[in-house]
Formats: structure tokens, sequence, C-alpha cells
């Protein structure tokens, strides 16, 4: 994975994160996001990122608060996961 560059989705745009991908020529990188049964968001990265570059697409359009809360489980996940930057 060092120096490899991935790129990762939220589910606010996943149209937008998928012509991006095809445009640049690096598929996504795989996440599931899922929510728990009281409603709290789960995200697993399910990519090796140890070492390598990740970018995240996720806007905070409505509604914000689900789409930002995604956004900062997922950027903990990448952290945890030993993402380079």
């Amino acid at each position: 994975m060092k120096d490899e560059i991935k790129i990762f989705a939220g589910n606010s745009n996943r149209a937008l994160a998928n012509a991006i991908s095809l445009y640049v020529g690096v598929p996504l990188g795989g996440a599931e996001i899922g929510r728990f049964s009281d409603g709290e968001v789960q995200v697993e990265i399910t990519d090796n990122v140890r070492g390598g570059d990740v970018f995240v697409m996720q806007s905070t359009c409505t509604p914000g608060n689900d789409n930002l809360m995604e956004l900062l489980l997922m950027l903990d996940a990448l952290k945890r996961a030993s993402a380079k930057r």
C-alpha cells in the first residue's frame, strides 16, 4: 500500500465520487458504512491503507449532522488504520 493513493467516499454523493474516481483512474476504496440499531453511524475500512495517501469525498448537505458524523468517523477509522495522510 505504501505510496499508493486510495479514494474513499461516504454515502452523501456516491455518484459524484464514482465519476471522480473514474476520471482520475483510481478505484474507490472499500468501506462499509452502516447504522447500529440505535441509529448511530458505523464505519469499517475494508482495504489496507497503511502508509498510503487517502482522499475522502463526503459532502455535508442535508442531513448535515448525519453526513458530518459519517465523515468524521471515516477519517478516524482511516487514521486508526495507519493511513499516511
